[in-house]
């Protein structure tokens, strides 16, 4: 396998693994869909390309973004909120045709633990998904849809993004009577965002679906008091504690099994 990889979504978690996956020796190629943020790809070593989806088409030259990459990482998150929504699955089968036509022997997808829905108890990567949201509905599509591809795939299922400028007490502080206190946290840092994606390619997992969470699964309730106070703010407040909660526990079991660890903590700066 070469070391040359198309990274699509250079942002919060795609600019930094670009950078650690050039510290490895990989020729890194990273989208983008932002005009004003191509200068800084390129300041950082990232060969930068405009790349842009749609449900109905694709902005920018795809061909030559994966002309020539072995590998491509495909990190970008369905975006249905507001009024703005499309189609993610219509987005993820134009990148898959484009991605046939490069003839790319690896993909990786980034996915979201949200495939869960609301299962109960311990869930690995062999729970059945069964989601709830539509963000859920269509990432399980797209996992589908890039595993019956004519390459080897790795599907990546990331619990809650933490990191810096990134920690849901942020949003959380000051806010009383939530009822979520006694839900278990299934979170996971950056930093261990970027080992994961780093130890999959070296090691080339391949046709393997890797759950994304911190093996610590304090409750909100605990977690979120803990943080705010770390962080100077005001606690969130939650209501009566609930006896007998219904919990989920995400593991990271395929990855941990593998004699690999997740070693950075749940603090976010």
């Amino acid at each position: 396998m070469n070391k040359k990889i198309s990274i699509i979504g250079c942002g919060w978690l795609g600019t930094p693994t670009a950078l650690n996956l050039q510290e490895l020796g990989y020729h890194v190629k990273g989208s983008t869909t932002k005009a004003n943020k191509v200068a800084s790809l390129q300041a950082l070593g990232i060969a930068p390309y405009i790349v842009r989806l749609h449900e109905d088409k694709i902005e920018g030259d795809i061909t030559a973004f994966l002309e020539d990459s072995a590998i491509a990482l495909i990190n970008v998150p369905p975006k249905l909120r507001g009024p703005n929504k499309e189609n993610y699955v219509a987005k993820m089968q134009l990148l898959y045709q484009e991605l046939i036509n490069a003839q790319c022997k690896w993909v990786l997808f980034v996915s979201s633990t949200s495939v869960y829905g609301n299962a109960e108890g311990i869930i690995t990567e062999d729970t059945p998904t069964q989601p709830i949201t539509e963000s859920g509905k269509q990432l399980v599509q797209a996992e589908a849809l890039f595993k019956k591809g004519p390459w080897k795939t790795t599907v990546i299922r990331f619990g809650g993004l933490i990191g810096p400028n990134r920690h849901p007490v942020n949003h959380l502080s000051g806010k009383s009577n939530l009822t979520n206190g006694d839900e278990l946290v299934n979170l996971i840092h950056l930093d261990d965002c970027i080992h994961m994606i780093t130890t999959i390619l070296l090691h080339e997992y391949a046709e393997i679906t890797f759950n994304g969470v911190y093996p610590n699964h304090p409750t909100k309730r605990e977690y979120y008091t803990q943080e705010a106070v770390r962080k100077g703010l005001k606690p969130p407040g939650f209501s009566q504690k609930i006896k007998n909660f219904p919990q989920k526990k995400i593991l990271c079991r395929n990855f941990l099994n593998k004699n690999h660890f997740l070693q950075t903590t749940l603090k976010s700066t």
